[in-house]
């Protein structure tokens, strides 16, 4: 049976290959040498890509046929799967009964992070954005960097940064599965720790276990440790907390808007850096740039190399990303999928343009966190003043009797009217001509991204 050091391994197989943390990892074996290919539910412009410019093989039939004869032999051929896959999925029945010893993503990442100094940034938010930034940080910097993301980063448009220089690699930290704690930090940021994930954790002083966990797995002699200014790990050992305009060991303040973008100062145990323009919008990524800069400054960047660098930082996919703005109508699109995370970003907004009526489109994710959320939902939503919600986006889960959108929309407070149906959305874009449209969700509403911004930028010609 193959395991990962084998040196007989000279094809990898992923079932799930097109989930963000399993593409990054495929990426690494193909731009190492290995053959790669994988299957998954659905296409996408991720998977297109890698078939199309990488030369990855992706199948979407979950077929034992769809599998090629030169993965089938468990001696040559590393099988990586992703929690996410069902138990009765044809082909992991394949490989487990031929032979094979299927590993999780987490475990080959955490072989990987073994392999140089690891930034990890974990939090149930801001991570995707945190780890973006540090990594962009030491990629302009003398330092170097190596980074598997669980976002596309704007700036690299990839998920994985290769630098055979550098001994560096910055990690995104996913607590779903408790996969986190395969990871062996050098240096850890925690952004967040509220409640999500229940399906896999019960409630949350389990999900709290489990990042107490992740922070006892930095390095006991050199490591960092650093967690925003709020949050309470009793058994950690925590170099520093960070935050915004608050009394912390890292900290930014004196925010000023300068058009769409923040200036600010920073001020840490390495020293300050007065005068900082961060190249996104939102006072949520000030925070995440005060983690960034943290880890960046711990191993190494200069204050200057940040200075140059934060303004040109444009993001990581789906994060606050504007596709409009005319001055007439405003469409940004969201990864956000938790009631915090919806609520930071509909607050950033109503921070930069206070005076526009803001329409949200959302698509819940899963049926568990539906279940378990609804009523956090309809309270961060109200901060719109129409909401149109879609279908439960069921991801790995079959439909839970009586959870659908609509018992969110029952606890909706928008003075606007609330839909629910795809139908009655498209005629909402066809006379949305004032305004903020936002779309949101983790499922596959950003399969309309591209539509709806064509339209809007029709309509201002």
């Amino acid at each position: 049976m193959a395991t990962i050091l084998d040196k007989a391994i000279t094809h990898v197989y992923f079932l799930g290959i097109g989930g963000i943390g399993m593409s990054a990892l495929a990426r690494y074996f193909k731009q190492n040498g290995y053959q790669v290919a994988g299957y998954d539910r659905t296409p996408s412009s991720l998977t297109q890509r890698m078939q199309e410019e990488e030369g990855i093989s992706v199948d979407y039939r979950d077929e034992v046929d769809a599998i090629p004869e030169e993965y089938r032999n468990p001696v040559s051929t590393l099988l990586i799967y992703t929690p996410a896959i069902p138990a009765d999925n044809r082909q992991l029945a394949f490989f487990q009964e031929n032979g094979f010893l299927p590993h999780k993503r987490a475990e080959v990442l955490g072989m990987l992070s073994r392999q140089g100094k690891a930034i990890c940034v974990a939090g149930t938010h801001g991570k995707t954005t945190v780890s973006t930034l540090t990594a962009f940080l030491l990629r302009h910097s003398a330092v170097g960097c190596n980074a598997f993301l669980g976002g596309i980063s704007m700036n690299f448009g990839t998920n994985l940064l290769l630098d055979r220089n550098s001994s560096y690699i910055v990690i995104e930290a996913d607590e779903f599965d408790r996969s986190f704690l395969h990871l062996t930090p050098w240096a850890a940021v925690i952004t967040s720790m509220d409640a999500d994930h229940l399906d896999i954790y019960g409630d949350r002083s389990k999900l709290t276990e489990a990042f107490e966990a992740f922070a006892q797995r930095v390095d006991p002699q050199d490591g960092r440790l650093f967690i925003r200014k709020g949050l309470e790990l009793k058994q950690a050992r925590v170099t520093g907390y960070y935050g915004v305009d608050t009394e912390a060991d890292e900290e930014a303040d004196h925010l000023e808007m300068v058009g769409e973008r923040y200036r600010f100062d920073y001020h840490g145990k390495r020293g300050d850096i007065l005068g900082l323009e961060i190249g996104i919008p939102g006072r949520l990524n000030v925070e995440n740039a005060t983690a960034a800069i943290t880890l960046a400054l711990e191993a190494g960047v200069t204050a200057e190399e940040i200075r140059r660098a934060l303004p040109e930082f444009r993001g990581v996919a789906r994060r606050f990303n504007i596709h409009v703005n005319n001055g007439k109508c405003i469409y940004i699109d969201d990864y956000a999928h938790h009631p915090r995370e919806i609520e930071a970003t509909l607050r950033s907004i109503r921070e930069l343009w206070p005076e526009l009526p803001m329409t949200v489109v959302f698509q819940p994710h899963l049926y568990t966190r539906t279940r378990d959320f609804y009523p956090d939902f309809a309270r961060s939503l109200s901060l719109a003043d129409r909401v149109i919600l879609l279908d439960i986006y069921p991801a790995r889960e079959l439909p839970i009797p009586g959870i659908t959108s609509e018992i969110i929309r029952e606890r909706l407070t928008v003075p606007g009217q609330t839909l629910s149906k795809a139908a009655l959305f498209e005629e909402v874009i066809d006379r949305f001509d004032h305004g903020i449209l936002v779309t949101m969700g983790a499922g596959d509403i950003d399969r309309l991204v591209g539509e709806i911004s064509e339209k809007l930028k029709m309509k201002s010609e």
